[in-house]
């Protein structure tokens, strides 16, 4: 076996067995599974929604700052929305077709599994490849047809005439038909900035990366919308003079290595301009300081003109490294989109979406932060993930973040007698009007603890004989798995203190 292949072979180990862990525990599992399910949907069961919404709630708490507000819109828009986005006539994957078993599949992906992929093939050329490498069908090893592009909008049609309209594939959308309204209800100030999370469509061809990639997504977008002649103006950026020595790591495509630069050294070095960085910046310590993602498996990855989406004059992805997935993925980007969206929409509907601004009209540029919340969620169960030696023993343990794990305390009464259950429940009750609670009292106390583990419980409490004598209990780190004994009624400072 080669060195790919054990690679491959350990990403594919790992991946099954957080599937596993996923719904056997309740993070997520494959929609109508009853039914055999269909590739691309999934549903997230109690704890899955419970570290989304943490996930979702922190993510507010960063980025939405000063003059920027959340916004919701609807998941259906009439079509004239994405003949504006050119989503109608651009939104497109390569296909190509057994004309044997006519299995269906992208051509990109089949050929960077043969490792046969360069960045800005045609789909000429893509057929090129198909046919001068005599590649088959993965599945029955037929005859391919030519690559052709395929359309992953989904089509809805609208009452009794059948108005075309279709499920939005992005959030952005919803921001940028929205903004004259905003701009004119939050006192008509600049910078603003619209969020939205919410709900995506997109009719994958060929969904893989199981739980990474999905027909039905959610999204966290922040379009930032500004006066184009501010994107370099350092003193008009609240807090800049911190910003600019902070260290920012970046992999540019010239370069092809990982810089670790300041903020300041960026705008010169790579001419990237002060409100860009400083997005950078904001997102970065979003993945290092509140998350605590290792530095080494996260990463700024410039796309060069022929990769990134026609519209945007500067793209960066924030990519993780996954073992699951076998290197570093995209997770969020960061978007440089000038005024493309909003021009095209006052094209289509005819209306003016200029906007008079420090005494000029403009028609505002915009800088946009997406993130794929649930591929975020994936990335933060194979970076956490971990097996370990404990004695003769092996426990899997979720060093989730607390600011995200979807559980904070577990409360145990160590056997179901001497009054231990009553004094338990009690302090669950306390402990559950501050945290995240979780009451157990069946099985083996060790047992317990290797169930709080899997799920990612940062502290575990236990009630035993002694709490009645000195009505004190013992909390369990889950990391460390140190316990000391603590005052019943300190509890509620030290976790306090901890999950801060």
């Amino acid at each position: 076996m080669t060195k790919e292949d054990e690679k491959a072979e350990k990403a594919r180990k790992k991946a099954e067995e957080l599937t596993i862990l996923a719904s056997r525990r309740g993070f997520f599992f494959q929609t109508a599974e009853i039914y055999g399910g269909r590739a691309g949907f999934f549903t997230y069961g109690h704890l899955g929604k419970a570290l989304k919404n943490r996930f979702e709630q922190l993510w507010k708490k960063h980025f939405i700052r000063e003059n920027c507000y959340e916004i919701q819109s609807n998941n259906i828009l009439p079509a004239d929305v994405f003949k504006a986005s050119g989503h109608l006539e651009m939104f497109n994957d390569p296909l190509t077709e057994c004309k044997s078993c006519h299995f269906r599949f992208r051509a990109d992906m089949f050929l960077e599994d043969k490792g046969l992929w360069q960045e800005g093939l045609s789909i000429e050329e893509m057929s090129g490849i198909i046919s001068a490498n005599n590649l088959k069908c993965p599945r029955c090893n037929g005859q391919l047809s030519p690559v052709k592009w395929f359309n992953m909008m989904f089509p809805v049609p609208l009452g009794f005439d059948d108005e075309k309209a279709y499920l939005s594939p992005e959030t952005a959308q919803a921001a940028y038909i929205t903004f004259s309204r905003e701009f004119e209800a939050t006192r008509k100030k600049l910078p603003l900035g619209l969020a939205i999370i919410d709900k995506a469509y997109r009719n994958e061809i060929s969904p893989r990366q199981h739980f990474f990639r999905l027909r039905e997504f959610t999204q966290a977008e922040l379009q930032f919308f500004f006066d184009p002649e501010d994107i370099d103006k350092q003193e008009k950026i609240e807090g800049w003079k911190e910003i600019s020595k902070y260290k920012l790591l970046l992999f540019p495509y010239k370069e092809k290595k990982l810089l670790k630069i300041s903020c300041e050294e960026a705008r010169k070095k790579l001419e990237l301009p002060a409100l860009y960085v400083s997005a950078l910046a904001i997102a970065q310590r979003f993945y290092l300081e509140l998350l605590g993602i290792p530095p080494e498996k996260f990463r700024f990855r410039e796309l060069s003109e022929k990769e990134r989406a026609f519209y945007n004059r500067i793209h960066w992805d924030i990519e993780l490294q996954l073992d699951t997935l076998g290197g570093f993925k995209e997770v969020a980007g960061i978007h440089y989109r000038g005024n493309y969206d909003l021009s095209r929409h006052e094209k289509q509907s005819k209306l003016d979406l200029h906007v008079f601004y420090n005494e000029k009209k403009i028609l505002p540029h915009v800088i946009e932060t997406s993130f794929g919340i649930d591929r975020n969620i994936w990335a933060l169960l194979d970076i956490f993930y971990a097996k370990e030696k404990v004695g003769k023993e092996e426990r899997i343990v979720l060093r989730l973040p607390n600011c995200v794990a979807p559980i904070q305390v577990a409360v145990f009464p160590l056997v179901n007698r001497e009054k231990m259950p009553s004094i338990a429940k009690k302090i669950y009750n306390d402990l559950k009007k501050e945290f995240l609670c979780f009451y157990d009292d069946s099985g083996s106390i060790g047992r317990r603890y290797r169930r709080a583990d899997e799920i990612g419980i940062p502290f575990c409490i236990t009630v035993d004989s002694q709490t009645q004598k000195d009505s004190t209990v013992t909390i369990r780190k889950r990391d460390s798995m140190i316990q000391k004994r603590i005052k019943i009624d300190k509890l509620q400072e030290e976790l306090g203190k901890e999950l801060k």
